[in-house]
């Protein structure tokens, strides 16, 4: 969440569509090829096996580019397509985007369209760095917004701050998706049979819609925010609400909106563990 992948790779992307333009009719065999700022600073540069300009379309091999500057990014893939007239790109192939921090995202295609301040995919898509990793199905993004939607089939993996704040608790979240990220709020939006798992305790949460806010900082889970149809599972017992905060550094749920329990009479901890 800190660093925002694809507002890098979109600028890797239009140096490579802007690169494109400037080609004539030919095939360029192993290219290396740099963009300075106004300072005379290395912003980007591109390197690749083959670029085979036909008419308005370029066809690259093995892409490997570079973003340079306060965050740095890299991109890789097998092979590009790049329109001359719109400067909208195509890569596929082992797509592999990686930045300074070590978030890493991986698809095998990824379209990104200039003037729509677009990039998308219809394919599966992992994103990793030390604190999180997601997958999904499908995604699109807008990176001058800092936004971004995995579109189904969503499964995230994220540390939570401990009780202790010395042992970190994982937490695993389903959905059939959407999920949108916002890198400005430091949320993530999770919709449709949002179900998630806290590891340390095997407690289990179900709902419509669930809001994770991230610490700014160490980029984990710092509260989650259910809404609709909300179930609390813990061992046998299960409560019911329309809503329901979960504060990560507590590990403690708050329910709102008539909770109803049912408990196991053989439990005597879920009292101490719920808010009402």
């Amino acid at each position: 969440m800190k660093t925002f992948l694809l507002a890098l790779a979109a600028l890797v992307v239009s140096s490579v569509a802007a690169l494109a333009q400037d080609l004539p009719a030919q095939q360029l065999e192993g290219f290396n090829l740099s963009g300075y700022s106004e300072g005379g600073e290395k912003s980007w540069d591109i390197k690749g096996d083959k670029a085979d300009v036909q008419g308005n379309e370029v066809a690259v091999t093995n892409v490997n580019a570079n973003a340079y500057g306060e965050q740095e990014l890299n991109l890789t893939a097998r092979k590009g397509r790049i329109d001359r007239v719109t400067g909208d790109v195509d890569l596929e192939q082992d797509v592999v985007m990686t930045s300074d921090s070590g978030t890493v995202l991986k698809t095998d295609t990824l379209q990104w369209q200039r003037n729509n301040d677009l990039v998308q995919t219809d394919d599966k898509v992992r994103i990793e760095d030390g604190t999180m990793t997601i997958q999904g199905k499908g995604m699109e993004a807008h990176p001058s917004l800092k936004e971004a939607v995995l579109k189904s089939d969503v499964t995230a993996n994220i540390l939570a701050e401990g009780k202790d704040r010395k042992k970190d608790n994982q937490i695993e979240i389903t959905s059939d998706g959407p999920m949108e990220i916002d890198q400005s709020s430091q949320t993530a939006v999770f919709t449709d049979n949002v179900q998630a798992l806290e590891m340390s305790t095997g407690r289990k949460l179900k709902a419509d819609r669930m809001e994770v806010t991230f610490d700014q900082d160490s980029r984990k889970i710092r509260q989650i925010v259910c809404t609709g149809h909300v179930e609390l599972h813990q061992g046998m017992n299960i409560t019911y609400s329309d809503g329901l905060t979960y504060k990560a550094d507590e590990q403690r749920m708050t329910l709102t909106g008539k909770p109803r329990l049912v408990i196991d009479p053989g439990d005597h901890t879920s009292r101490e563990m719920l808010n009402y």
